[in-house]
């Protein structure tokens, strides 16, 4: 039974045992009744975990029950992309045995193992109005629009919570450049040097994989298309005297999420004339990157982490590091919807770029006048028991790069993870004053 499959034959499980018809739960996940038709036969599969986790809850799924489900819906969409991402095969030519060497033993095809990781989570509801640059008073396409995007922005806003930490039984279950990815390091707590992988200059090409200078093996990265993950081996190594050890766990890192899954803002250099229709966030990675796009104003990003090891980890604390502020560039902005929000407002990590020293805060978060609580460590993550972290980060003053410290413990040590986008740092910059153009469905092309 493949991923999606036993993904789909959980969902099954669930709506039998709920007693619920599809056209109500369809009104619960803010979604269609075909398309929930779809997920529970295995013929579609959820864009974002927020689908899956309210579907859990309207079926009253057990908190077990609920990490099931989570995870099957993890390996699917791991699967999927990694179907989607996958390069063509590039034939090799074989040579042909001569006559006197048929009767020779074939040698066996040795076996080849495939590692996927899990894939991160996506989507805020955004309540309040546009995130990234200041866009004043709303265009006249924007409000022309409006009222027939708002049905359709109720879809997009069923997203899951910024932080979900999945600890067992006792716990409920709440989800511009090149793509994202995660590039691991460790610091060990005696104050030893990074291990983490060196990041690139903004040109270099996206298939350059980092090396782990304490190995001098290549750290996996992100392709333009989606999520990456890396991870250190499923079992630590013996201490070696004078180094940190490898950090027991494994980040899938997204650098492209969307408010409610449509609304977010990109700046490029490019005329409206040469700049293609707005994508779907799925596509995002690619679209911003053959534009050279920037996110604009702010930027959301969401770590999916599992444990590598037999036992639990505990993250202890989330660092922001400000590697580099330039002027804003003198670009214009392009809104990625025509207004969309929903319900939930996730709580979340904020990061204030323009502080001098920039913190992670933790916020609280607000569903259909429920409230969610902040986040906050210290937390445990094991390879049963997956985290996925939610930052969200603004800037109204700098052109900034940036990356996340992960700090760790585990029995084997302690250490510093390093998240950023696939070896390289984050990039956001602010937008204030820049020309904000939309694009106009109605005369298809972007419009002020």
């Amino acid at each position: 039974m493949s991923e999606a499959e036993d993904f789909a034959r959980l969902m099954r499980e669930l709506k039998d045992r709920g007693g619920l018809s599809y056209g109500v739960l369809a009104r619960r996940l803010h979604t269609s009744t075909s398309t929930l038709h779809r997920y529970c036969n295995g013929e579609a599969l959820p864009a974002e975990f927020a689908v899956v986790d309210r579907f859990a809850r309207a079926c009253g799924a057990s908190a077990a029950e609920a990490v099931d489900l989570h995870r099957a819906w993890l390996l699917a969409d791991a699967r999927r992309r990694a179907g989607a991402t996958a390069p063509d095969p590039v034939p090799v030519p074989v040579p042909v045995p001569a006559p006197d060497q048929a009767a020779a033993a074939v040698e066996a095809e040795p076996e080849r193992t495939v590692v996927v990781g899990p894939a991160g989570m996506v989507g805020r509801a955004a309540g309040t109005g546009p995130t990234g640059a200041e866009s004043g008073a709303r265009p006249s396409w924007y409000r022309r629009r409006a009222a027939g995007v708002a049905a359709a922005g109720l879809t997009a806003g069923a997203v899951a919570l910024a932080l979900l930490a999945v600890t067992g039984p006792d716990r409920g279950t709440p989800h511009a450049g090149a793509g994202p990815g995660a590039g691991i390091g460790t610091r060990g707590s005696g104050g030893s040097a990074s291990a983490a992988a060196t990041p690139s200059a903004p040109g270099a090409a996206p298939g350059a994989m980092p090396t782990d200078p304490a190995t001098g093996t290549a750290q996996p990265s992100a392709s333009s298309g989606g999520s990456a993950t890396a991870s250190a081996p499923a079992s630590a190594p013996p201490p070696v005297p004078g180094r940190a050890p490898a950090a027991p766990l494994k980040a899938a890192v997204r650098s492209h999420v969307w408010a409610a899954g449509c609304d977010h803002a990109y700046l490029a250099e490019r005329g409206p004339g040469s700049v293609p229709p707005p994508p779907v966030q799925a596509d995002a990675p690619a679209w911003a990157t053959a534009q050279r796009a920037v996110h604009a104003g702010s930027q959301i990003v969401e770590v999916t982490l599992h444990g590598t090891g037999g036992g639990a980890v505990v993250l202890e604390g989330l660092e922001v590091r400000v590697g580099a502020r330039r002027t804003p560039p003198a670009w214009n902005v392009y809104q990625m919807s025509q207004g969309c929000g929903g319900g939930l407002t996730p709580a979340v990590f904020a990061v204030n770029l323009d502080a001098p020293r920039p913190l992670a805060r933790p916020v609280a978060g607000n569903d259909a006048g429920n409230r969610l609580p902040a986040p906050a460590f210290p937390m445990r993550v094991s390879a049963d028991e997956p985290v996925v972290l939610r930052v969200e980060a603004v800037t109204t003053g700098c052109d900034c790069d940036w990356s996340l410290d992960l700090r760790w413990t585990s029995p084997a040590g302690s250490g510093t993870l390093r998240l950023d986008d696939g070896g390289r740092p984050l990039r956001t910059s602010a937008a204030t004053g820049r020309p904000v153009y939309g694009y106009a469905l109605e005369q298809g092309r972007w419009a002020r």
